[in-house]
Formats: C-alpha cells, structure tokens, sequence
C-alpha cells in the first residue's frame, strides 16, 4: 500500500520533464494514468468477502513512529473516492486548462494532494496521519492559490492554510495526548483502549483539540468562512478538494475515531449540533449568493454539516445513511462543479445575474445539471440517489428522543425540525441553481462570450459521474453489502449486517413526510424568493464572520508589526544583548524548576596543578585587558591568547585532537584578523551611560555565571550512564580503531561528520562565487 501512496509523489517529480512536451500533448494525459492505476489497484478489494488489510513500514521505530497502512472498509471508500473522482479531475483538467498555462504546477500540486489525501484515509498511525494530514493543507494552500496573480486567490489560499492548519496543530495536541494515555501510536490500539480513555480526566480537552482539527479541515460553523473564498481556485480544484476529498477529511477523522468518544456524551452534543447548525446556517446563505461555485461552495458546507451531525448521533443507522451519502455526495456535487466549470468556460462568468436560458445552447450540460441538482435537493425520484440517505437522514433523526438527558434530550428534540429547515433551503438553492441558469430569458449580451456547448471531452467526466447518480438511485442497494456495510462496519468497530434501502415506505412514514413537507414549502419559497430574500439584509446583515477573521488578522499584523519594530532597530548590539537575556532567563527558569542546580557536586575531580592555574590566570587577564584596549592589533593579540590558553588546556588534559583542532582555529582567525586589519574600524572610548554599563555588566556575570553552573551541573549529573563507557567498550570492537575519538568521528557519527564536511564546502563554494562575482564587478 506504501507504494499506492507515494506513488503520486514520485511521479510528481516526472512532471515538470513531461510538461516540457505539453505544446505536442497536454501534461494530464501522463498524470491521468496515477489516478486511474490507483483505482484499478483497489477496486480488487470490493466484494462481500472483504476484509481489513495491514502493511507496516519501518520510519522511525524507536518513537513507535512507522508507516502502518490499515485498509478497512472505510479506508477503502475514501482511497476509491479519491483515486476514482481524481481521475475524472484529471481527464476534465485536460480540456479546462489551456497548454499555456502552468501546467507543471498544477499537476505537482494535484498529486502532492493526492498522495496526502492516501496517506491520512490509510494510516493508523497517529502521527504519520498528521504528517499527510498537514501536506493536504499545503498542496491545497498552492492549488487555492495556482492563479497567484490574482489578489483574491492569494486572499483565499492564505486563508484557508491558517484555518486548517491551526485546526491540524489542535489535532496533534489531542492526538499527543491519546498517545500518551494508551501508551501507542496506533489507531487500532487506541481503539482497544476506549475504557481507559473514557475514563482519563483529560478526555474533554482530548476531544475537543480533535473535533478542532476535524471541523477546520471540513469547514463547519463557525470554521465555514475559508471555502467559500477557495472557489478562487481552477474550477478541477473546487471539484476535487472541495466537494469530494479535502472536505472530508475532517468527517473521516470523526468516522474513525468515533468507537473512542462515541460513548462520551458531549461527542454526541458537540457534533450534533455543529453539524445541524452548519447545515442550516450553509443551505440558508446558499441562496443568497450568485456566483455558481459561490452556491456549491455553501451547498458544500451544508451538506458536510448533514454528514456531520449524522455521524454525532451515532446510531448505526445514521452511521450507514452518513457513509451512504459520503458517497452520493461525492457524485452529485462532483458533477455540478464540473457543470459549473463548463458554464464558466463557455460563457465567460459565473455571475447567475447574467445567466439564463441556456438549456436551448447548452443542452447536454443543461440535462447533467437536472439531476446534479435534484438529487442535491433530494427530491423523491427513483432515480436520484441524493433522495434515499436525505430520507436515511430523516429517518435517523427521529430516532434520537429516548436516547439522551438534559440538554442533550433537547437536542435530540430540536434536530428533526432543524433538519427540515435546512433542508428546505437545500431544495430552494438547487432550484434557484437550476432554473436560475438554464432557464428563463436569455441574457446573451451579457456575457463575454458567445455561449455554446462544451466539448465532449470536457464533459465525460460528470455524465460519468451523473451516470452514477442514476445508477445508484435506480440500484440503491448495488454497493451495500459489498462497500458500504463494510465502510459502516469500519466505523463502528463491528461487523454489520446488510441494510437494504427501500425507495418507498408508505404515507405513514415520517422520513417520507418530512420530505413532503421539505418539496411543498421549498416550492413556494423559490416562487417567492425575490420576496423574501431582503431578510439577508437582517440576517446575517452586517454581522460576518469573515470580518472577524480580517479584524482578527489585521490585529495579529498589527501588533506583529509594533513588537518587531520595538526590537528590530538595526543595532547589533541590542540584538545580542536580547538573545544573551533570553538564553539566561530561560536556562535559569528551567534549572531551577527542574532541579538542575540541586545535585551540584564537586567530588571526583581532577587535580589542579600550578600549571593550571597559571594557565587560567593568563586567560583572566587576557579577556579583562580586551575591555580596557584601544589599539587594534594588542587586542587582535590579546584575543588570540585567550583562544591559545584554552589550547594549553587540552594539551594538559591530554586532548591532543582538540588541541589541535583549537590551535588551526584560532591561528586561522588571527591571520583573518590581520588580514582585515586595514578595513577594521579605529577603537575608541565609548561615552556609555550608567544604565547602559550596568546592563552591560549583569549580561555579562549572567551568562559567565550560566555556563559556570552549567558545566558543574553537567559533571555533577548522574541521571543516565555515561555516554563514554559505551565509546570506551565499544570503540575498537565496532570500529577497529585504538582511538576512540577518531572512531567516533569516522564510524559512529560518520553521517555527522560527512554532513558538517559538506556544510563547509557549501560555504566555501559561496565564498568562492562572491569573490568571482566581486572581480567580474570590478573588471
């Protein structure tokens, strides 16, 4: 499975040489063939039969840190989702995006995407989730931003970066914490440790630190703000990310964690409420936009918001009807951005205002969009799959009033009539998204360019994709057994039996009614909508949540601006003097509170000769005469003997290596010194106030005093075995050498040794490029 995961990652490395081609063939017809083998690989795993598969990669294993792959049931609908809807991306990509725009990026990005997608839906490792978890933000945060020309692509790809990751770096807190009470990194383990974990003081905090990093990622209330302005991005970006894989990473990160909070009941409070919350507050706004992917952008949020709170209530009916629509969402919505896209192609806008009667010019498109769009709206037709989990939803909301006390009994009252509010709304932005566009006069003076239908090969994609709609509404029981019983079962931690659909139930049954209810006052709401449609200017009016967001930023630079520019004042002098306080007030703090300085010890030490003493009085004397010196060549002197006393030292502590190396050094720097003397400022008295000087001086005594203390609590230490046994022991059978530090240095840090090598011939090679630039400039 490793290999399925990085396998986009490799190729992306590919394409920018592809790309050099793309005048003679369009660069996505190689990246085509990542998706689709992806896909061909795991359809093998549909069947009856199913069951989980584990591969385990050795990373990092003294940190219980491994690429640990688990394939489930659930697992394996999100990789069929990604690879499957990343193939149609792909093959829609190649007619939306002309060869003259920078394919090389798009498709880096869209694999790098990929690849992280693959790695959060398939790893059971905390931490390698989060490691993929954290690429989609970035990969998303380029793709958002892939026409960086444009202010408002900029605008949004930020956005969206400093939402999501702030809810990953709550995630990893929660996930730290899980890690530290199971005593494992592994999911499964997590899972078989639910007691423990139920009952651990720190369960609220861990489930509210997760739920952070999941309702970010999946754009619930209030976190919503940052889709909608990730519309910006190419419209095969919006079909990908956003409505059938990015989105949903945060309901997959609920999904498989829900065996562990699911018995806790702010699990069930919490998500509940936010995703019904979401799903009103996402299908209300949805109408009053005009922009297309405006409109999908808030149906999108709705409808996460629908996933959502049916995986809170954690029946396992609700559970089936979530992952039921994790997969028809998947389609429908797919198929309506591509939809979108092609509009906007063909056309010039995506401003509803100035569309209208296109069904006559655009035919086919108009005929995908009819049921793109009613089976968003869950009207009840055989043959729109969005129909049968809207009612499964339905169906699972009625079901929650015996379950629950106190507020969340209240909840479970208010949730079925929430679920018709939002609902209603649902069918009204379908509607308006529809009819809105491809009926009603035509506006063709309007738009930029002449509109016509799109090519064929711009629109397979979603007929494949509408196909699906069909059949799934035709054959609503065609992947239960074999993929979504599975998927549930994964959720839920148990086998599940085969739950069939039915498309009617009788007159009787309050999901059928309810969606009566929801297709009679839509219907009048959209015949009404202009009528209406002024309370927006009451609710939300004025109020935003994206002037928060830019409030709360522009503070943040604010405030950054003033801190930096207290400090960044352009003096050296202040610049170390600030990090000099910073390192002694923060080793002192940690010493003192972690008992550094308790077990100072002055026993088994070395004995002091004359000659020691000798030696140090020297380098006393040496560095107090640097601060009385004005002559530029006594201090050049009077430094390099500081620096040759510490040599004499090694010498007597029988450190000839380090003697060595000390007396190269400070040889070297003595004749840079002389070397620069001429280009060396004139010394001079410094007129310094009292304040300054006293500053100066308990600088000074502090760090002296720090590294005094620091080297007695070193030798005085005796928390683990000294390191020099094992070198001792080991030298010369590890490395055959009577030298230990020699050994050290070739064998046992050789890697080390290689890279500090290279550092230095790095930096020589930019010494030697600036001294050639220098004489070029001078010639």
């Amino acid at each position: 499975m490793i290999f399925a995961v990085l396998i986009p990652l490799v190729f992306a490395l590919l394409v920018p040489l592809l790309s050099k081609v793309k005048n003679k063939v369009h660069t996505g017809i190689f990246v085509l063939l990542i998706p689709l083998g992806i896909f061909l690989y795991f359809v093998r795993f549909i069947g009856n039969d199913f069951s989980p598969v584990r591969h385990t990669y050795n990373w990092i294993p003294s940190l219980g840190i491994n690429f640990d792959f688990y394939l489930d049931g659930l697992s394996l609908l999100f990789v069929l989702l990604i690879s499957g809807i990343g193939t149609l991306v792909v093959f829609y990509s190649i007619y939306y995006l002309h060869v003259s725009e920078r394919l090389a990026h798009f498709y880096v990005y869209l694999l790098m995407f990929m690849s992280a997608m693959l790695g959060v839906v398939l790893s059971d490792n905390v931490f390698v989730l989060y490691s993929f978890w954290e690429l989609t933000s970035i990969s998303s945060f380029l793709l958002i931003g892939y026409w960086h020309h444009r202010e408002r692509s900029r605008y949004g790809a930020q956005k969206s970066m400093l939402i999501t990751v702030f809810g990953g770096l709550s995630m990893l807190g929660g996930l730290i914490l899980l890690s530290v009470i199971t005593g494992t990194t592994s999911i499964r383990g997590m899972i078989d440790q639910v007691d423990l974990i139920i009952n651990n003081n720190y369960l609220p905090l861990i489930l509210g630190l997760i739920l952070l990093g999941a309702f970010t990622k999946s754009a619930q209330f209030p976190f919503h703000i940052w889709l909608p302005d990730a519309m910006e991005a190419p419209t095969p970006v919006s079909a990908y990310l956003h409505s059938a894989t990015m989105v949903k990473a945060g309901i997959y990160l609920v999904a498989r964690f829900l065996p562990i909070f699911v018995a806790f009941e702010w699990f069930y409070i919490t998500v509940s409420l936010v995703g019904i919350v979401t799903l009103v507050w996402g299908s209300y706004m949805a109408v009053r936009q005009t922009d297309l992917k405006g409109i999908l952008a808030f149906s999108t949020i709705s409808q996460l918001g629908m996933i959502m709170a049916m995986l809170g209530f954690g029946t396992e009916a609700a559970i089936f009807a979530a992952v039921f629509h994790i997969l028809n969402h998947a389609t429908f919505k797919g198929s309506l951005f591509m939809i979108a896209g092609i509009i906007d192609h063909e056309t010039g806008t995506r401003d509803i205002r100035k569309l209208g009667g296109l069904f006559t010019i655009m035919p086919i498109s108009g005929t995908l969009a009819v049921f793109g769009t009613f089976s968003m709206a869950g009207v009840p037709f055989p043959f729109l799959n969005g129909f049968y989990s809207k009612e499964l939803f339905f169906e699972a909301t009625t079901k929650l009033s015996d379950q629950a006390n106190g507020l969340a009994s209240f909840l479970s009252t208010a949730i079925p009539y929430l679920a018709v509010f939002g609902s209603i709304f649902t069918f009204v932005y379908s509607m308006y998204l529809f009819f809105g566009v491809f009926t009603g006069p035509k506006k063709f003076d309007l738009l930029k360019k002449k509109p016509h239908e799109a090519p064929i090969g711009m629109l397979i994609s979603p007929l494949i994709l509408i196909l699906g709609v069909i059949i799934i509404g035709l054959f609503p029981n065609i992947a239960n057994s074999s993929l979504l019983v599975h998927a549930t079962g994964g959720i839920m931690n148990s086998p599940m039996e085969p739950y069939h659909v039915h498309y009617w139930h009788g007159f009787d049954s309050i999901a059928f009614q309810m969606s009566l209810i929801v297709v009679g006052l839509g219907i009048v709401l959209f015949l009404t909508r202009k009528k209406w449609s002024n309370i927006y200017h009451v609710l939300p009016g004025k109020l935003s949540f994206n002037k928060v967001y830019d409030k709360l930023i522009q503070k943040i630079d604010d405030v950054s601006a003033r801190v930096t520019n207290a400090y960044m004042t352009g003096s050296i002098k202040l610049y170390m003097s600030i990090i000099l306080v910073a390192i002694i007030v923060a080793t002192f703090t940690i010493m003192l509170t972690t008992g550094g300085l308790s077990n100072i010890s002055f026993e088994d030490l070395a004995e002091v000769s004359v000659v020691d003493i000798a030696v140090v009085i020297i380098m006393v004397l040496a560095a107090l005469a640097t601060i009385f010196v004005n002559n530029k060549l006594a201090l050049i002197i009077i430094t390099g003997i500081v620096g040759f006393g510490i040599s004499i030292l090694f010498v007597i502590f029988r450190a000839p290596d380090l003697a060595l190396t000390q007396l190269v050094v400070e040889t070297v720097s003595m004749a840079l010194f002389l070397l620069a003397y001429y280009h060396l400022p004139e010394l001079r008295k410094r007129e310094e106030t009292l304040q300054t000087s006293t500053t100066n001086t308990i600088i000074a005594v502090g760090m002296g005093l720090l590294v005094t203390l620091t080297g007695f609590a070193a030798h005085s230490a005796d928390w683990f075995n000294k390191i020099s046994d094992y070198f001792v022991e080991t030298a010369y059978k590890l490395g055959g050498g009577h030298n230990i530090v020699n050994v050290i240095l070739v064998d046992m840090r050789g890697l080390d040794t290689l890279f500090e090598i290279a550092v230095l011939g790095i930096a020589a090679l930019a010494i030697y490029g600036l001294i050639k630039l220098r004489n070029k400039e001078a010639e």
